[in-house]
């Protein structure tokens, strides 16, 4: 069941209740969008008018922009951020790169969102773009951007905000492996967020700020460890690992918030099926003392505004031709769910990497191997459409062939399997060959038990 209703609360230290100088706030949030503008499906790719209107649908903007106007209008000190990674994942990225999402979040009134490593997959070029078309300031603390012009004085490490006469401290944080899942060229340097964070606090501390908030697109362990070992540090809105915390949800990885120490964790899944709504309250002094809240799950409960479904309808106008141009047909729906394709074998890797060898085998091409990272969809039975294939594949890469060694090919898989604990998407899906791992083995440390190709229609060791 996902969860409707606002859930548990964490009482820190031994306040019994909000004093006249406390200070309440509304933390309002979402993480990982990747362009789903419009309403998906359970499976998180697109969802046709005819199931919107039968309430089978989640998510979209409209939905999105209905659940904050209601939830400022229950609070009167209300902030909006975002977790990073509104870029890449349908079509109306492929086409706009970030203007729509600018468009919307500035519509929307966010406050300020830090950068994801999806924000840098067309390089810094397309990431300054949004910068200069948002209203808001975009963070990224743990990066060294002094040697990337597009960057260098334009992306600060954390700013101060006011919202009913206190001041906010907001930093923000990226993978430290951005350099390896996405594009932010060679200038761009990234560094461990402990450190990064810390520094920050203590700067936002020196100038009177006693109220510390990091927008982290991190993944969940790395926001607790985060916690753990920082101080100063209040509330942690997460991203990257698209973890639903909740205290209603049995699919949950954790409670919302989720405390370590004195300092409250949030996130709110992936793709704007959720609005996260964390309502904190502060000591006069600045000390946390409650955190209470549960992300609002978008469903047909929320009603669309009108006028934003109007004009993502207009922006759709010049994606319809290519995305509704049926391309196959699924018998079955195909499973390509990111808790699946990234800690083991799933259909959709098998139909993916499949595909890919069947496209090179006339070359002697043997092996294909496509990393469970990359499938960002699963695909309903019926008719398979175009805009459904450039969900599953957004990222427009090219099959490269080449020849290599066994030993090279074991060791890709041994670093595929290598951080299946933590979700990475290193997950190795794999056509014409096959291969045993033992998890119980230290990463790195010979996982992969034994590989075998597929030749002459047998089975061989590799």
């Amino acid at each position: 069941m996902f969860p409707r209703v606002l859930g548990a609360v964490a009482v820190l230290g031994l306040s019994a209740g909000a004093a006249a100088a406390d200070y309440s706030l509304t933390i309002l949030h979402t993480n990982d969008f990747h362009s789903r503008f419009e309403p998906i499906s359970k499976y998180n790719s697109g969802c046709s008018e005819e199931s919107n209107a039968e309430g089978k649908c989640f998510g979209g903007s409209a939905r999105l922009m209905t659940a904050i106007t209601e939830a400022r209008r229950r609070s009167n000190n209300t902030v909006l951020f975002d977790g990073g990674d509104q870029f890449q994942g349908s079509l109306f990225y492929t086409y706009y790169k970030g203007k729509v999402a600018a468009e919307m979040m500035n519509r929307m009134g966010y406050d300020a969102m830090t950068v994801g490593n999806h924000e840098f997959d067309d390089g810094p070029e397309v990431l300054r773009g949004f910068m200069d078309a948002v209203d808001f300031p975009v963070l990224m603390s743990n990066a060294d951007v002094t040697q990337e012009p597009l960057l260098a004085e334009r992306l600060p490490k954390s700013v101060v905000i006011e919202r009913g006469g206190e001041k906010l401290g907001l930093i923000g944080l990226t993978p430290i492996d951005t350099d390896e899942l996405a594009s932010p060229g060679k200038n761009i340097t990234f560094t461990d967020p402990v450190p990064a964070v810390q520094a920050q606090v203590d700067k936002l501390t020196a100038e009177g700020v006693n109220k510390i908030i990091v927008l982290s697109h991190s993944g969940y362990e790395v926001d607790k460890r985060i916690a753990a070992e920082t101080t100063g540090v209040d509330v942690i809105v997460g991203g990257h690992s698209h973890s639903l915390l909740s205290n209603t949800s049995d699919r949950a990885e954790g409670p919302y918030p989720t405390m370590v120490g004195n300092t409250a964790i949030v996130q709110a899944y992936a793709y704007g099926k959720f609005l996260g709504e964390l309502n904190v309250t502060f000591d006069d002094e600045g000390n946390l003392i409650e955190a209470k809240g549960e992300p609002r799950i978008m469903d047909a409960a929320v009603t669309e505004d009108g006028a934003v479904k109007a004009r993502i309808g207009e922006l759709a106008v010049p994606l319809e031709e290519i995305r509704n141009r049926v391309v196959a047909e699924a018998g079955t729906p195909i499973d390509g769910k990111r808790e699946h394709c990234r800690l083991e074998e799933c259909e959709m890797g098998n139909l993916v990497a499949d595909a890919m060898l069947d496209r090179v085998r006339a070359q002697g091409i043997q092996i294909a191997i496509q990393n469970g990272g990359g499938l960002r969809a699963s695909i309903d039975a019926g008719p398979v459409t175009m805009g459904e294939v450039l969900t599953v594949l957004p990222f427009q890469n090219t099959l490269s062939t080449f020849q290599a060694k066994g030993s090279v090919i074991r060791a890709a898989l041994e670093n595929g399997v290598s951080q299946v604990e933590e979700v990475k998407g290193r997950f190795p899906q794999v056509a014409g060959l096959r291969f045993v791992w033992d998890p119980s083995v230290a990463p790195n440390a010979g996982r992969i038990v034994s590989v075998e190709v597929r030749e002459n229609g047998a089975w061989v060791p590799l």
